[in-house]
C-alpha cells in the first residue's frame, strides 16, 4: 500500500491544476515528492523552512485574499509550536487552512520525544471551527481532502507513517462518519489510524475464544459520529478505545460523551499516558504502552470477566 505522505503529494497534483486557489507550503520536508505539483502549478509551492509560526502567519495572508493554503510539516512543530498563530490567525480571524502533518504520536520513534506529538488532535479540537481527520489509508486521505479542503475551516489531517492495510472503497468513506468493520455482541472496540490492524487481529483472536467483538473505525474525530458508537455500546455494554493520542483527550473522551446515560456500561482506554522515553522502532514503542494484540486482548478479556 502506498505511503500516506506520497498520497498527499499525489492528491495535491490531482487537485492543484484544477483549482488555482490551492497553494502548498512546507516546513523543509517532502520536497522530492512534491516536485510534480511544483512543476504543474508554478508559483504555488513554497518551502518556508523550519519556521512553523511564520508559515502559519504567511498562510493567513494567503487565506485573507481568497487563496486556499495547505501547510505541511511534522506534527509537533505545526500544532504545538505554532498553536498561538493557528488560534489567532485562523481561529480568531475566521479564516480557512489545511494543516497536513506527519510524525503524529511516535511515528518518528527513532528521534525521541522531541519529535513525538500526542496533543495535536486535542489542540485543534479546542477551536470551534477546527476539523480533525485521521486518514489511515491513501484512499481516505484522497477522498476526505477533496471533500473538505475548500470549506473555509481549520482542517487538520494527521497522516500516519504506517497505513492500517485495510482496503476501503470510495463508497466506504464519508466525512464525519465512522465505519463498522465487524459486527459483534460482547465488546465494542473503537479505534483510529494504524491501530485498526491491531484491533482486527484482536477480534480474530478473541472470536476463537468465544468473545464476539464489534469493531468501529473512525477516520474523522471532529465532527464525531456519536450515533455509531452509541448504538454499538447500547448493544455490547462494553467499550475499549485504542488510540495513538493523549489519554487526557481524544477518542475515549468522545466515546464516553456519546454514551452518557447507558446503564451498566464498562469502558477501558489504551492511549498515551505520558512521554514515551527512549528510542526504538514504532513497534517497540507500541509495545511499551500496551498497544499490541496481546495488550488489547488482555483488556477485552478482563472487561468481559468483570461484567459477567
Amino acid at each position: 500500500m502506498k505511503k500516506l505522505r506520497e498520497e498527499f503529494a499525489d492528491t495535491m497534483l490531482e487537485v492543484g491544476p484544477g483549482d488555482p486557489r490551492l497553494v502548498v507550503m512546507v516546513g523543509d520536508i517532502s520536497h522530492g515528492i512534491l516536485q510534480p505539483f511544483a512543476k504543474a502549478c508554478p508559483g504555488r509551492y513554497y518551502n518556508i523552512g523550519i519556521c512553523e509560526p511564520t508559515i502559519v502567519n504567511m498562510a493567513a495572508g494567503l487565506s485573507k485574499v481568497g487563496l486556499i493554503p495547505v501547510l505541511h510539516t511534522i506534527a509537533p512543530f505545526i500544532t504545538e509550536r505554532a498553536y498561538e498563530q493557528i488560534k489567532l490567525d485562523f481561529g480568531y480571524q475566521n479564516l480557512g487552512v489545511n494543516l497536513i502533518s506527519v510524525g503524529g504520536a511516535f511515528d518518528y520513534a527513532q528521534l525521541g520525544c522531541s519529535h513525538h506529538c500526542y496533543t495535536d488532535v486535542s489542540l485543534i479540537s479546542h477551536l470551534k471551527r477546527g476539523v480533525v481527520v485521521l486518514p489511515g489509508s491513501p484512499i481516505e486521505m484522497n477522498k476526505l481532502f477533496k471533500e473538505i479542503y475548500a470549506n473555509g475551516k481549520i482542517n487538520y489531517y494527521r497522516l500516519p507513517e504506517h497505513a492500517h492495510g485495510v482496503e476501503f472503497t470510495y463508497g466506504d468513506i464519508h466525512f464525519g462518519q465512522g465505519i463498522r468493520i465487524r459486527e459483534g455482541r460482547d465488546v465494542t472496540i473503537a479505534v483510529i489510524g494504524t491501530q485498526l490492524r491491531t484491533a482486527i487481529a484482536v477480534a480474530d483472536r478473541l472470536t476463537g475464544e468465544g468473545i464476539s467483538i464489534e469493531l468501529l473505525y473512525f477516520h474523522t474525530l471532529k465532527p464525531f459520529d456519536t450515533e455509531l458508537v452509541r448504538a454499538s455500546a447500547e448493544k455490547t455494554r462494553r467499550l475499549i478505545t485504542v488510540e495513538e493520542l493523549s489519554a487526557h483527550d481524544g477518542l475515549f473522551n468522545l466515546c464516553l460523551r456519546a454514551c452518557l446515560g447507558i446503564d451498566g456500561m464498562a469502558a477501558e482506554q489504551i492511549a498515551i499516558e505520558d512521554f514515551i522515553h527512549g528510542y526504538g522502532s514504532y513497534e517497540e514503542l507500541c509495545s511499551k504502552i500496551g498497544m499490541t494484540v496481546d495488550g488489547v486482548a488482555r483488556i477485552a478479556r478482563r472487561l468481559v470477566r468483570k461484567t459477567l
